[in-house]
């Protein structure tokens, strides 16, 4: 079957970070809007899983701009946490999206725990991303780095969690990391290897 190629996508985010890691991981000549250029908020993510929140809000985004639509929900699963915050990740950081109450939260949990930071805290992040076609036709992938939980926040690069996560094989955080270095091996870049075939 001949895939026809997208040449113009709506990027199915209002998290400006998330925004920037899909842009730069789109070919240059594909068009992108964004869900400013249609002004709409995000819809409610009712799903159990990345994949249903994914398949969420790239479907809602579709209809409301009658164009195809690539929607991610991802977050980072810490073991010892029972996989908290996981689909929770965003939500933890509440309305006003502040990340540094969201990473308080998380050593606040870990100190419960009574965690050895001698021992490695082990974690990951998980990316589900979706393409949603105007004829209700998707496609769905997921992507996952392994890591572990730095002992305090480190680096001021990326959003979200990232200072708080070292993936395996590496000493410093997503945090610490280059851009250009992180989107190279994380899980969103995992993730959209996968659905890459289409543009």
């Amino acid at each position: 079957m001949k895939i026809k190629k997208i040449t113009e996508v709506l990027i199915g985010s209002n998290n400006k970070g998330k925004v920037r890691e899909i842009k730069a991981l789109l070919p240059k000549k594909v068009r992108i809007f964004t869900t400013r250029s249609f002004n709409l908020s995000s819809p409610k993510e009712t799903g159990k899983t990345f994949l249903q929140n994914s398949l969420i809000k790239a479907r809602y985004f579709s209809k409301k701009s009658k164009k195809i639509c690539v929607a991610d929900d991802s977050g980072l699963e810490i073991d010892i946490l029972g996989k908290q915050p996981g689909i929770y990740s965003a939500r933890w950081a509440g309305k006003k999206s502040n990340f540094d109450k969201a990473i308080e939260r998380v050593y606040k949990q870990l100190n419960k725990k009574k965690v050895k930071w001698n021992k490695k805290i082990k974690c990951r992040f998980i990316c589900a991303l979706t393409i949603y076609w105007p004829n209700h036709k998707f496609y769905q992938s997921q992507g996952i780095v392994e890591g572990t939980i730095s002992n305090k926040p480190k680096g001021n690069n990326g959003f979200g969690y990232d200072p708080i996560f070292i993936p395996k094989g590496y000493k410093i955080t997503f945090g610490q990391m280059l851009f250009s270095k992180k989107s190279k091996i994380d899980h969103r870049f995992i993730a959209f290897k996968k659905i890459k075939k289409f543009f």
